[in-house]
């Protein structure tokens, strides 16, 4: 197993912001500047994808200063991902950056043959979770411990930005549509609804929507 697909449902939605992962570089709007992986090159490929379970903003962001999208894979609903084809050391090199953690651990994807899941630290973005096959390369996407009950906060609207970017790119929605769907993300509402976010999505200035 020398290829993985990393299964994104936040800011990675966005493949710019994505890109700061791969290659390097620091997001519009966000506060972190990021090595990138030890394996630079672009994701072989990259795909619209719909996993089970729901999200939910929580938690306080150092790179964007709000809440931000955290998965639940067994809760009901559906959520709009986007898969990248990645090597299994860049996915390790990702994993390490999304954990605030050293590059160079080797993660062994074998382990998720038997439970489908597993845990490598105690973070948001700690446990794998594999969300099935595509072209027989597994695909595994970042889950967590955290309950939502005392966890909840609204995301940043930097961060919204990104992710209705992501949705246009993968998905072609318009910004009306990313706005309702991520105004119906628990943690979004009061501080935001959907026209509040379809104006960040089709403000002036990267990364933008552009409605036809």
């Amino acid at each position: 197993m020398d290829r993985v697909w990393y299964v994104a449902y936040g800011s990675n939605l966005s493949r710019e912001r994505f890109r700061c992962y791969v290659v390097g570089g620091r997001p519009e709007g966000g506060a972190r500047t990021y090595e990138g992986c030890r394996e630079p090159d672009e994701p072989a490929d990259d795909v619209a994808v719909q996993i089970p379970g729901a999200l939910y903003f929580g938690g306080r962001s150092r790179v964007w200063g709000g809440g931000i999208a955290t998965w639940e894979p067994h809760a009901r609903g559906s959520v709009a991902a986007r898969a990248y084809l990645l090597t299994v050391r860049q996915f390790a090199d990702v994993l390490a950056q999304e954990s605030w953690r050293p590059r160079g651990d080797a993660i062994d994807l074998r382990a998720l043959r038997s439970s489908g899941r597993l845990r490598v630290g105690p973070g948001r973005y700690e446990t794998l979770v594999g969300v099935g096959r595509r072209r027989g390369i597994p695909m595994v996407s970042f889950a967590g411990e955290h309950g939502r009950a005392r966890d909840v906060a609204a995301p940043a609207g930097a961060y919204l930005r990104m992710m209705a970017t992501g949705l246009h790119e993968s998905r072609g929605w318009s910004a009306a549509t990313a706005g309702r769907y991520l105004a119906a993300i628990t943690g979004a509402a009061p501080r935001w609804t959907s026209a509040a976010i379809a104006g960040l999505a089709t403000a002036p200035g990267p990364p933008v929507i552009r409605d036809r």
